[in-house]
């Protein structure tokens, strides 16, 4: 049977939102649990450092799984393997959420990120297999949101779950939503023939290209979620795993092109649309997870907002968003060379940035809000065209190894895209609070006209002269902390800026004229 005469008995349309369903609960996992993390430490009596390995055991599954799920739909059934993943998904969030100690939810996060990782590239092999070329456009705007909209809506609603209720229902939320994903799955989903055909045996399986993805990918992903805290490569441990994930990987490269049957087969990047899709979605990758961080960081460590307000002021961009995306893939794509709208997502992406790095002190919702409506016009003009581009010429054996290695490259983007990110920040703040402290002298006048203004105030207000005087000098050095950060999140939007338009020109790298369409 061939592609074009295979037809699911159920609505396209609907398959690709049931579908969706699953990812959007496992996107959304990863940054839901972010806001809750004090509220879990302080429950199960651990400290903060040890509940961020709830984080850390999630993305270390996630990141293993997700480059070899393409084989394990191959060996269950890709329908099947589907099934077990929300299945196991919604069982193990159910775990996480009743769990009475930090080692019970460090477990049950674990395998709660190794069936996760199966979703995301599974959800894509069966759009491409439902959708003919020409509807993949559509199809895969209704993809975007689960993928793009479900992190930007995660600390709104941890934050609201937390403060209404208690950390446990950031995960007992996952309950009714899997339940729903499995129940329409099982009924609507169905395996096209030729995914029957490809069934892999366990006796065929690559033990060794699957041992070194799993040593290489854990290792990279404890370096980019500990490397903050431990201080980076100054720390014996971190520099231990950074050796091992780069040997491994470099490896696992080497292994997989050489091994007549691979685990994952990288003879998909061969296909020139998919590889320069696959550089473009780890570009909007970065951008999309170290902004998701940036604001947020500055709303809630530097402005004073709470958990629900920060993503208040996130919230406009998601509007935005929900109208943008569908918009671009009916009525831009057909009509506009893809090229130059994935170039102009880019643009505007650096717009955005360079308007974000005009960061001051007074700062308000409105600005931050507007900060994230500019950033939310680029990605909306990228995430859809680059994935039509990207399996635009890729034989359909290839669809289920690409979707693996397409959510690999876009997942590991935004792991190194938060650690970069934060990581300069916390390097730029020193060096900027070292400049602005040398002002801080008795020979400075604008520095002791402040002192002085904030004595006198301190003393009407009932201090003691050297309680005055201490106090004043500490709303100094808060007012210069502050001032400092400001400098160094307007230096991260800086080089965002830069880096969204060095991105530009690879746009022209695709292959133009693909499939009728205007590419």
């Amino acid at each position: 049977m061939s592609h074009a005469a295979f037809h699911p008995r159920a609505s396209a349309w609907l398959i690709a939102v049931v579908v969706t369903l699953a990812p959007f609960m496992e996107v959304l996992d990863t940054t839901i649990v972010n806001v809750s993390l004090p509220y879990i430490a302080g429950s199960l009596s651990a400290s903060y450092d040890d509940a961020t390995w709830a984080l850390t055991s999630y993305l270390v599954a996630n990141g293993i799984v997700v480059p070899i799920s393409g084989w394990f739909g191959r060996l269950l059934g890709r329908k099947q393997y589907f099934l077990l993943c929300i299945a196991m998904f919604t069982i193990c969030s159910f775990m996480c959420g009743v769990a009475t100690s930090l080692t019970q939810l460090v477990v049950f996060r674990l395998m709660q990120g190794f069936f996760g990782g199966g979703l995301q590239p599974n959800q894509q092999s069966i759009i491409l297999d439902t959708f003919e070329p020409s509807q993949r456009g559509r199809a895969f705007s209704i993809v975007a949101f689960g993928i793009i909209f479900a992190p930007v809506l995660g600390p709104t609603l941890g934050g609201w779950l937390t403060d209404t209720w208690s950390w446990r229902w950031v995960f007992l939320i996952n309950v009714p939503m899997g339940i729903l994903a499995f129940l329409t799955v099982a009924q609507l989903v169905e395996d096209p023939p030729w995914v029957k055909a490809d069934r892999a045996r366990l006796i065929d399986m690559d033990y060794v290209g699957l041992s070194l993805i799993a040593i290489g990918f854990g290792s990279l992903q404890i370096v980019l979620d500990r490397g903050e805290d431990n201080d980076w490569f100054s720390s014996p441990a971190i520099r231990l795993a950074g050796l091992i994930a780069a040997a491994s990987l470099l490896g696992a490269v080497c292994w997989l092109l050489l091994s007549e049957k691979p685990i994952v087969d990288l003879r998909a990047l061969a296909d020139r649309n998919f590889a320069v899709g696959s550089v473009m979605v780890f570009g909007i990758g970065l951008s999309l997870y170290s902004s998701l961080v940036l604001i947020p960081l500055l709303a809630q460590g530097w402005l004073g907002y709470t958990a629900l307000l920060t993503g208040l002021a996130l919230s406009p961009g998601a509007a935005l968003m929900i109208v943008l995306i569908p918009l671009v893939a009916r009525l831009v794509l057909p009509n506009v060379s893809t090229r130059l709208v994935i170039a102009f997502g880019f643009l505007c992406l650096g717009g955005a940035s360079l308007y974000a790095a005009r960061l001051a002190p007074d700062v308000d919702f409105r600005w931050l809000a507007l900060i994230r409506a500019y950033q939310t016009i680029g990605l909306g003009f990228l995430f859809v065209p680059n994935s039509t581009m990207a399996y635009a010429t890729l034989p359909r054996a290839r669809n289920a190894d690409a979707t693996a290695l397409y959510s690999m490259f876009r997942n590991i983007a935004g792991s190194i895209g938060i650690s970069i990110s934060t990581a300069i920040t916390a390097n730029r703040l020193q060096v900027h609070r070292a400049y602005l402290a040398t002002h801080l002298s008795p020979l400075d006048q604008p520095y002791d006209n402040l002192l002085a203004q904030y004595h006198h105030a301190l003393l009407a207000l009932g201090y003691a002269g050297n309680a005055a005087t201490n106090a004043a000098m500490g709303l100094i050095n808060g007012m210069l902390n502050q001032q400092a950060a400001i400098l160094a999140y307007g230096d991260v939007f800086t080089l965002t800026a830069v880096a969204s338009f060095a991105v530009v020109p690879l746009a022209f790298l695709f292959r133009p004229g693909i499939a009728g369409r205007r590419h």
